[in-house]
């Protein structure tokens, strides 16, 4: 539930206000006042790079750092790091990571340079660290990928160093005259030093080839051609390259990745209110009508269903409809003000059903595809058994009382915060990871977590930091409408995916700035966009109008810049559209205060567009990442146009390509030429290929780098086109893939 909608700086929505957060500097906490206290947090920072220890005398001269001298190579950095290795970099089991490092040396000799990784509760013994070669792209900048194999940490890090082999190899193919035979003779020591380093095979393979490189050096009847040739003999040369001598490298420090489950970078979210599940007007739902519509979300595309608190709602204080301070005997009040008599964050609003009904609807959700994501509100309405219970949990006003949610000039007299800076703060903190247990207990691994902001810092790094240890494959959507800092340290904290501003980016020119940030800026290593065109929150004045174009043109941004998206289902498909009054973001007749009654059969509802979108979406790995957003350049303000690529899972793969334009103007038909240039996409400047229309299953043949595209937001509002290339031609036929 939103209670703070403060967006980007100067970009702020109106009427919304910033509140101030809790502090980041809370030590981490024990997790049992009886039980030994269980730390979790990243290892201590490692010094910068690690050398070979100097062994000279202590009044000899040294580098200042007091490493070996004779160390030549240098790692300038590794990337990506988030805060120099204090929080890990976020990653997708089986998708490749990408890493580089700037590494060099003084004069002209040849640098190798590898990429070490290995899973963080391993040590550093050899069977434990693999290794990949990096390769060079110019300026120093040095490459390689890896793809964690499994759920869990990993470390990586960078080993480099002058390689002999290599250089004196790199000279020899440019030596003439008898330099040849001083270089052969040079050469041969440091192949038969290799053989030294080798057993097997590769030590006797290389054994022979320094001692008949040594005389066919000595020998002034051999040819230099031929003492040249054998010296560079490739197929050995392969053998010595297994055995280089690295006693005078350099690594730099191990930085943290957190490979995580494919559902953590590319989810589809629904959001319902089980309350208002039912066929009937006027009957309160339950998780059993809920059931009923799962086969209608899953054909929607959806993989993961989010449900508000499930829990006893509070009496004391109750809003009525539309937010009103007064509500009437049969009011059902908001879901957010969690605890009544019946329970608090444990419990199940008996109207909705019992413990096993709820299990019941997890089990039947997985068996259509589908993911249940529980509503994480910590927070109390007055009588929730923990305001009696536990009172020091809770901050008083100076009458004695407790003091309710505010943020001016808004209200909330059903919620009661907990108090962070609370004396009793180790049991408040492990009580609320109690709540978590409880839940992955019943069967859920995804969590939306309500204005994480609000609560302690250091509490989100200890709690999600234990639940990941023990439950590597939970999610947690973090809710935070509020400043990009907090929203980013939240993320490098621990949160998996976070909400986003798209919600308020309507224009061309501020989508284009905000989406290159989240694709290639310096936070898409850990913050993952979540994209909401609308929650029950926030209903933008842009939807308002309840134009479908608008609808339609949103839902394909949102699904298609980012790799995972959300929408509060049925007021979407059904395209509700009145504000509780003129300037509000606020629903007219909001579900969050009353019950509501849903027509799905309406003839005019979105769910097939929706579906196709999502389904799209599932086939198109470039569409899968909140990575590598490429925007094109169109002259028309009103087009908005971009490529996305897949990263294939080895280098000889094809990416997938996907175009997509979409019509900003929900009124007019909108023209305009697509700047895109064929190489980008691997395709040849006067070399056809086809653009396979997805939304509409029309197909266009495009060549070079200028293409026009006319779009009518009364038919369909956008483009998304796959790349298909041309693969052959016979007779008169063109084929694509």
């Amino acid at each position: 539930m939103k209670r703070e909608t403060t967006p980007i700086g100067a970009k702020a929505p109106k009427g919304k206000t910033q509140t101030q957060t809790a502090s980041e500097s809370t030590p981490i906490p024990r997790t049992e006042t009886k039980a030994p206290p269980r730390k979790r947090s990243l290892p201590p920072p490692e010094p910068p790079l690690s050398f070979a220890p100097a062994t000279a005398a202590p009044d000899a001269p040294a580098p200042a750092d007091g490493s070996d001298g004779r160390i030549r190579a240098v790692i300038g950095a590794v990337l990506p790091s988030v805060d120099e290795g204090r929080f890990p970099v976020k990653a997708i089991v089986g998708q490749r990571t990408t890493i580089t490092a700037h590494c060099f040396t003084d004069g002209h000799d040849v640098l190798r340079v590898m990429l070490r990784w290995r899973p963080e509760a391993s040590n550093e013994a050899r069977d434990a660290v693999r290794e990949l070669p990096m390769r060079a792209l110019g300026n120093d900048v040095w490459e390689a990928a890896f793809a964690p194999p499994a759920i869990g940490r990993f470390l990586y890090s960078v080993s480099a160093w002058v390689d002999s082999f290599e250089s004196w190899r790199h000279e020899m193919a440019r030596r003439v005259g008898e330099d040849i035979r001083i270089a052969a003779l040079a050469a041969a020591k440091d192949i038969v030093a290799a053989a030294g380093r080798a057993d097997g095979a590769d030590r006797e393979a290389l054994a022979r080839w320094g001692e008949e490189l040594a005389r066919a050096a000595a020998d002034g009847a051999t040819e230099l051609r031929a003492v040249q040739a054998l010296a560079l003999d490739a197929t050995l040369a392969e053998v010595a390259r297994r055995h280089p001598d690295r006693s005078l490298a350099v690594t730099s420090a191990e930085l943290p990745l957190w490979a995580q489950r494919t559902r953590a970078g590319f989810s589809t979210w629904y959001e319902l209110f089980p309350r208002s599940a039912s066929p009937e007007p006027g009957r309160h739902g339950t998780f059993r009508d809920v059931e009923t519509r799962l086969p209608a979300i899953a054909a929607m595309g959806f993989d993961v269903l989010y449900m508000p608190p499930i829990h006893p709602i509070g009496r004391e204080q109750r809003k009525g409809p539309n937010n009103t301070l007064v509500a009437g005997p049969d009011d059902v009040g908001s879901p957010w003000a969690i605890g009544a008599k019946e329970g608090g964050h444990k419990s199940i609003l008996p109207a909705l059903g019992t413990p096993e009904d709820f299990r019941h609807l997890v089990q039947a959700a997985n068996a259509q595809g589908i993911e249940i994501a529980l509503d994480i509100a910590f927070q109390c309405a007055p009588d929730h058994p923990y305001v009696k219970e536990h009172p020091e949990w809770f901050r008083r006003r100076p009458d004695g009382s407790v003091q309710y949610a505010e943020n001016p000039p808004k209200k909330y007299q059903d919620i009661y915060p907990f108090h962070f800076e609370s004396d009793d703060w180790r049991a408040l903190w492990a009580e609320l990871k109690s709540v978590l247990d409880h839940w992955i207990g019943e069967g859920v691994r995804i969590f939306r977590v309500d204005n994480p902001h609000t609560k302690s810092f250091a509490f989100w790094q200890w709690v999600i930091g234990e639940i990941n240890r023990e439950h590597p494959d939970v999610i947690f959507l973090a809710e935070a409408f509020t400043r990009p800092k907090v929203m980013h340290r939240l993320a490098k904290l621990g949160f998996t995916q976070s909400y986003t501003y798209f919600t308020w980016r309507t224009g061309k020119a501020e989508l284009v700035e905000y989406f290159t940030e989240l694709s290639s800026g310096p936070g898409a290593d850990y913050f993952r966009p979540n994209a909401w065109p609308n929650t029950p929150d926030i209903l933008h004045e842009q939807l308002q109008a309840g134009d479908a174009p608008t609808y339609m043109a949103r839902l394909v941004l949102a699904a298609t810049l980012s790799g995972s998206y959300g929408i509060y289902g049925p007021a979407y498909e059904l395209r509700e559209h009145r504000p509780r009054e003129h300037g509000s973001e606020e629903y007219l007749d909001s579900e969050k205060y009353q019950l509501r009654h849903w027509n799905h059969d309406d003839p005019e509802s979105l769910a097939p567009f929706i579906a196709r979108v999502n389904r799209i979406r599932h086939d198109n790995p470039a569409l899968q990442t909140h990575r590598g957003v490429r925007f094109l350049p169109v002259e028309n303000d009103m087009l908005l146009a971009y490529a996305r690529e897949s990263v294939p899972d080895n280098d000889e793969a094809e990416a997938n390509v996907v175009i997509v334009a979409v019509n900003l103007d929900p009124h007019r038909v909108q023209s305009g030429w697509i700047h895109l240039d064929p190489a980008s996409i691997g395709v040849g400047p006067d070399e056809d290929f086809q653009v396979h229309d997805l939304l509409t299953n029309q197909r266009y043949t495009w060549r070079g780098h200028h293409h026009y595209v006319k779009l009518d937001p009364h038919s369909v509002p956008a483009h998304i086109l796959v790349v298909r290339r041309r693969v052959r031609s016979e007779r008169d036929f063109d084929y694509f893939l």
